[in-house]
């Protein structure tokens, strides 16, 4: 994928889960998701040996790394370690976050998802 200025919309989503959709644009050793959960949906517990960091664009999110649960509002941020477990779920309406991935996600860049 081209690097430079992201135009989102012209970004084909992902669909990861029911009700969790991903636009992933990416440069040679970094990504950016932005993730859209509906009401009520879920993203399933998983871990990758990827280094994530994000936050929360919009809503309410319960995330959970390792044992630890939280309800993130707008603004909050957090870093996942490479291969602990995560999950997040949308609370009280839809969520948008924004997560970062280093290095790239090869499946996601190959529109799949190897991890959940």
């Amino acid at each position: 994928m081209p690097t430079g200025f992201i135009d989102w919309d012209s970004i084909a989503p992902q669909q990861l889960s029911p009700g969790v959709r991903i636009r992933t644009p990416h440069g040679r050793n970094i990504m950016l998701s932005l993730v859209e959960i509906d009401a009520g949906c879920v993203v399933a517990a998983h871990s990758h040996p990827h280094e994530q960091a994000g936050m929360v664009l919009q809503g309410r999110m319960k995330l959970t790394i390792g044992g630890e649960s939280r309800i993130l509002e707008t603004g909050a941020a957090y870093i996942v370690p490479p291969d602990v477990p995560h999950r997040a779920e949308a609370v009280d309406g839809p969520v948008r976050a924004l997560d970062v991935f280093s290095p790239v996600r090869e499946d996601y860049a190959r529109g799949r998802n190897a991890y959940i």
